[in-house]
């Protein structure tokens, strides 16, 4: 299992780039499956999960072809015979996104079977309000041996309210819709820029959707949908991780190819720690404006503060002056990065949904264990502003959905490593 090595102290200096978002990239890769023509993804990451979704897909009979050289950032997917329609266990279970395959196969195919998603450690993501909006759409729905199973012979248009805000079950029912026979009507909707990108997508390919962007979507179903090529976001959340490392380090970073607007409520809540932010058009200039001031923080819905922030923020409040309370209103289990950044002698405690974080700690360098995506990218964070050499362990939660980040982090000056085992094995 690879660690990363990192020692703290290195302001960050230079120009830092933001890959495409892996949130876009999955769905858009799903909705390749309600056409047999090649539809043409850009500015793909390469991470961890897109390559667990494209052996999904190969594995269903799809042709899959990732970019390499010049072209590394594209793939290309024609599912033209889609011969065993089945996300099997041994493929999802490290990633969530699994169920975003449930929709568009009973579309496509009358037919789907998927394994209960896997993923992070932050507690769980029910995928009841996939099954109830299917089952609204007239899909047969079964469970057994950890298998969902779906079964129509052509789905049809619904008036469908979602129980609670859900992205993926917001981008799974809008696939399913996109080919159903009849009008369908979606009410609290996810409005994040992600759900904006997969309709972009849809209607690119020939569906008929209004109001992506907003609690409510329009969809008129169609017979059919055609190839596309379409370039998917910057990644708001690897974004937002570059300009709290730049605040972090004190440094002078300019984190580039990112859409400002999609990080309105990261912005706002930097300026608010005293950070200097200087916004244009695809880049943000972050540079160190003093010493940085405590503020609470409350995870909610796109437009709020995105819970996939709230780690990375929390190891910022560690250095900053005062206290600050962090609430964590989407995911039960979210801080499991808490014990790891006290090891490193931040003063955090945690009472339910609330951590409370007395700020101004002297961060030392320690061993600490990585226990999810985000959480990970806060431990860097740390460990780049703490005392001494810290080592991290099971960085591979890292690699699902950061692009190189010790090579980009590098090449701005911090001083971070890979290491494989130490010892090879006997």
């Amino acid at each position: 299992m690879d660690k990363f090595v990192i020692r703290g102290g290195n302001p960050l200096l230079g120009t830092i780039k933001v890959s495409g978002a892996k949130n876009s990239a999955l769905p858009c890769m799903a909705a390749a499956i309600l056409t047999e023509e090649e539809v043409i993804l850009e500015n793909i990451p390469q991470v961890q999960d897109i390559e667990t979704e494209r052996k999904l897909l190969t594995s269903m009979g799809a042709e899959v072809e990732l970019g390499y050289g010049r072209a590394q950032h594209r793939t290309s997917i024609r599912c033209a015979l889609l011969s065993d329609p089945v996300a099997k266990y041994e493929i999802v279970k490290t990633m969530r996104a699994s169920s975003l395959v449930l929709g568009p196969l009973v579309a496509r195919t009358g037919m789907a079977r998927v394994a209960m998603p896997g993923g992070c450690a932050i507690g769980g993501r029910p995928i009841d309000l996939h099954i109830k909006g299917l089952e609204a759409m007239g899909a047969k729905i079964t469970q057994e041996h950890g298998y969902l199973e779906a079964r129509a012979d052509r789905l049809k248009g619904a008036h469908i309210v979602f129980d609670k805000i859900t992205v993926t079950g917001t981008e799974d029912l809008l696939m399913a819709a996109a080919l159903a026979d009849g009008e369908s009507l979606f009410e609290n909707c996810a409005r994040e820029p992600e759900v904006t990108d997969l309709a972009a997508l849809l209607n690119a390919m020939g569906a008929q959707i209004e109001g992506a962007g907003t609690s409510t979507i329009r969809i008129k179903g169609v017979a059919k949908l055609h190839g596309a090529r379409h370039r998917i976001n910057p990644d708001r959340i690897e974004a937002g991780t570059f300009l709290i490392a730049g605040a972090i380090t004190g440094g002078d970073l300019n984190v580039d190819c990112c859409n400002p607007e999609h990080l309105g409520a990261v912005i706002s809540k930097l300026e608010e720690c005293g950070v200097k932010l200087e916004i244009g058009a695809d880049n943000i200039r972050v540079h160190s404006g003093g010493n940085l001031k405590a503020a609470d923080v409350t995870t909610e819905e796109y437009p709020g503060f995105p819970t996939d922030m709230q780690a990375q923020f929390m190891a910022l409040l560690t250095q900053a002056e005062g206290t600050s309370v962090v609430t964590e209103n989407i995911f039960e289990n979210r801080f499991m990065h808490v014990s790891e950044l006290n090891r490193m002698g931040a003063n955090i405690s945690v009472s339910g949904r609330t951590a409370t974080i007395r700020g101004g700690a002297k961060l030392q360098s320690a061993a600490v264990m990585c226990s999810d995506l985000r959480a990970s990218a806060a431990l860097v964070l740390a460990a780049l502003v703490a005392d001494g050499e810290s080592i991290l362990d099971r960085v591979y939660h890292m690699d699902r959905g950061y692009e190189r980040l010790e090579e980009k982090l590098r090449g701005v000056g911090a001083q971070i490593r890979r290491m494989g085992e130490v010892f090879g094995k006997k």
